[in-house]
């Protein structure tokens, strides 16, 4: 028996942070199209079951296009049962949904699946509040002879929640007879042991959303041997395109084309695809004469990406003494600069290099 446990689709999501409306919209297509690719492979694949532990959308009034593409994929395959539970950001009711989809409340709901005359595959679930968030765990009810998966969504803690329904006590779910814990909320894939037989599972987001969310994202696959009543489980990735953060240390460098050659070398090592989202971030001490347009670099490598974008976190390296010992107009100004304690040491330095920019006779930018 196979099950597929997802989480955090976020469906419907802006994605304006980063791209152009253009893009956002088409990337918001491809996160309905990676649920659907999804659906499409558990029937090919034979699973029968698929686990949605919290935040199947991004926000509390989900268009119609994307409640009726999530609703029509059900429907589409009859043979495979969905159980959603509600996350922090979802909001939809019972009867948006065709049969096959099994809801969770705030009280303990099982939907049991037969393995043979005595044992079952239990799917257990509730959606924590305000309200349950501390009793919750007491009202618990495993049998010790089924394969038990429970299904939640929030922050695991080893310590109780203090009345916020975001976090999970883990303690409450020790020595439960619980074989997986299938978890929401967390964005990228984590695991965890839960004793005394079991283990705690965030499988991610299906889809990086943004440069919070990089790496490999996907899905977990639990398989059950039906004859040997064991579990296991393996992560999948499955997501249309990756994200991915370079930090680029330029340091030495004096021109445009030298970082650009360094950022070459950087993204070949890197093996960043051109289906990809990358961000470029320019770190390491760079002089004060240094010429650097960020502009520049990002059209030389855009064409080569799905999106790209490149930020400058470099500091200056300022030799204080030699133009302190200068005689020209540029040591007058350093000296002075360093002479105000007033600025900050990051404040000082940008103001510094502004200067020697200008008493060079560049414009600055």
């Amino acid at each position: 028996m196979k099950i597929i446990h997802c989480a955090d689709l976020h469906l419907d999501s802006k994605l304006s942070a980063n791209l152009s409306k253009e893009k956002a919209r088409e990337r918001r297509a491809e996160l309905l199209d990676t649920f659907i690719r999804l659906c499409d492979l558990a029937e090919e694949d034979g699973t029968g079951h698929i686990i949605i532990a919290g935040d199947l959308f991004d926000v509390k009034n989900v268009s119609s296009h994307a409640k009726n593409t999530v609703t029509g994929i059900m429907e589409r395959h009859p043979g495979i049962d969905f159980y959603y539970l509600k996350g922090n950001h979802d909001n939809a009711g019972e009867e948006d949904f065709p049969p096959n989809l099994h809801l969770f409340s705030q009280e303990w709901k099982y939907y049991r699946i037969p393995l043979n005359k005595e044992r079952d595959v239990v799917i257990a679930g509730a959606e924590l509040s305000d309200e349950n968030c501390e009793s919750i765990y007491d009202d618990l009810s495993l049998r010790v002879e089924d394969i038990n998966i429970v299904t939640l969504h929030g922050q695991v803690s080893d310590y109780p929640s203090g009345g916020r329904p975001e976090i999970i006590n883990l303690s409450g779910l020790r020595n439960r007879s619980i074989d997986y814990l299938a978890l929401g909320h967390i964005h990228e894939h984590k695991t965890g042991r839960l004793p005394s037989r079991g283990e705690f599972v965030y499988p991610g987001c299906l889809e990086g959303r943004g440069f919070d969310e990089c790496g490999e994202h996907g899905f977990e696959l639990i398989d059950i041997d039906e004859r040997e009543l064991t579990l296991s489980h393996r992560f999948v990735p499955f997501a249309k395109r990756k994200l991915l953060t370079l930090f680029v240390d330029v340091s030495g460098a004096m021109t445009t084309l030298e970082i650009c050659d360094l950022v070459k070398a950087s993204i070949e090592d890197s093996g960043a695809g051109s289906g990809d989202l990358l961000k470029i971030c320019l770190t390491g001490r760079v002089d004060v004469e240094c010429e650097k347009d960020t502009e520049q670099i990002r059209q030389r490598f855009e064409r080569e990406f799905y999106f790209l974008k490149v930020c400058d976190e470099t500091s200056l390296a300022v030799d204080y003494e030699s133009f302190m010992r200068d005689t020209s107009l540029k040591g007058e100004f350093v000296r002075i600069l360093k002479s105000d304690r007033n600025l900050s040491e990051e404040r000082r330095s940008a103001i510094i290099r502004c200067g020697i920019r200008a008493l060079c006779g560049e414009e600055w930018k």
